[in-house]
């Protein structure tokens, strides 16, 4: 284990930089990370560790944001040491990385649980160039989304339905762009028919925590999820959520029809769309490219729902990095549906439904843990 140098007088500029400790017992992985960062000015290491009980024992003393953790290490492994990591230093970020095999898939859904907010697959050879790309560009876009503090919120204004707000409107620069307001709308005069829901960045353990609240209302409507995943993840995240909602949940595949009270996940590297055929509404994956740099992605599944469902869509969007589901949930918007978000304060990164939230679409941008309760009367019908 090493501890990067201290300089002794701190500048203004260093207290900035978002500070990360690497736990790997790969010495080739710590150095080839190590490289990566130190090149970025907007980041610092404090400490590479060899095992977890290396990483428990420097971490209160560096005070790192983020923490990259290997799953598998000797002495103490990943996800024994998260939950000490975490006690130790109350509010530091830990980003799993690992392997992509299913029971290190699994072990890395199971340490989102345990708060881990995210995770990244490591490539099974360092020297695969092009995986090792991808790991980099993948690594720091989401050690900055986690590490880089949140910027001042604005305050939701209620719009009364004479004061209704296009989106193309607030597009256009109808709000003063020094003191943006965020601009609520009214819920749909129709009855939900489904609910849509887009996650990514901290996604998995608001997915657990938002349908362990709201599983006993979802009996009269088909879910679909499109949460940012690779292969092999997204199936073992279905079989997460039907243990804790203790109700089906599935990966989506080809020609599966959308039931009642049923959970349905995008799998990794296809879009999930759906189509009407006769009566039934059905699940098409789409090898096409990536959308908004990402596949699944949350704007494809709602294209396909609009013409199906139309103001009958309910919409909710999770913590996540980018815009993905902004463009899509805007259609729904502006067709009579309902968007609600997660608010900044309970998201891991406030990309995705701070995008919904600026956009001025949403009826409600609130609290994971007061969406539940939102999505459970919204499907009931109630519109205020």
């Amino acid at each position: 284990m090493s501890i990067a140098p201290n300089s002794s007088v701190p500048s203004k500029q260093d207290d900035q930089k978002i500070k990360v400790m690497i736990v790997d017992d790969s010495i080739v992985i710590r150095g080839l990370i190590g490289r990566w960062l130190q090149a970025l000015p907007d980041m610092e290491i404090v400490a590479r560790c060899r095992n977890g009980q290396d990483a428990v024992d420097t971490i209160a003393r560096v005070k790192a944001d983020v923490v990259v953790l290997d799953i598998e290490m000797p002495i103490m492994d990943g996800l024994t040491a998260l939950p000490k990591i975490l006690a130790a230093a109350p509010g530091t970020k830990v980003l799993m990385a690992s392997t992509l095999t299913r029971r290190n898939a699994g072990i890395s859904i199971k340490a989102l649980t345990l708060g881990a907010v995210d995770y990244v697959p490591k490539p099974e050879s360092t020297r695969d160039g092009h995986a090792s790309t991808e790991f980099q560009n993948e690594l720091i876009d989401k050690i900055r989304a986690i590490g880089t503090k949140k910027p001042a919120k604005a305050a939701p204004k209620r719009m009364f339905a004479a004061e209704r707000t296009s989106a193309s409107e607030v597009r256009g620069g109808l709000l003063d762009k020094k003191k943006p307001e965020l601009i609520l709308q009214k819920a749909s005069t129709v009855k939900p028919q489904i609910l849509a829901v887009g996650s990514s960045t901290g996604g998995p353990k608001a997915l657990f925590d938002f349908f362990g609240a709201v599983t006993s209302s979802l009996d009269d409507v088909p879910i679909v999820i499109t949460q940012h995943m690779p292969p092999t993840f997204t199936a073992i995240l279905a079989e997460h959520l039907a243990n804790s909602t203790q109700r089906t949940c599935v990966e989506g595949a080809d020609g599966m029809k959308l039931e009642p009270g049923v959970i349905y996940v995008a799998p990794g590297g296809k879009h999930m769309i759906m189509k009407k055929v006769g009566l039934n509404t059905v699940i098409v994956l789409d090898d096409g490219e990536p959308v908004n740099f990402c596949k699944p992605a949350v704007d494809p599944m709602l294209d396909s729902l609009l013409p199906i469902y139309g103001a009958a869509m309910l919409v909710c969007i999770l913590t996540g990095m980018g815009h993905d589901g902004r463009d899509g949930s805007i259609k729904v918007q502006e067709k009579g549906g309902t968007v609600v978000a997660q608010d900044e304060d309970s998201s891991v990164v406030w990309g995705m439904p701070g995008a919904v939230a600026q956009a001025g679409i949403c009826h409600k941008i609130l609290p994971l843990s007061d969406l539940p309760g939102e999505v459970a009367k919204l499907l009931k019908g109630a519109r205020v």
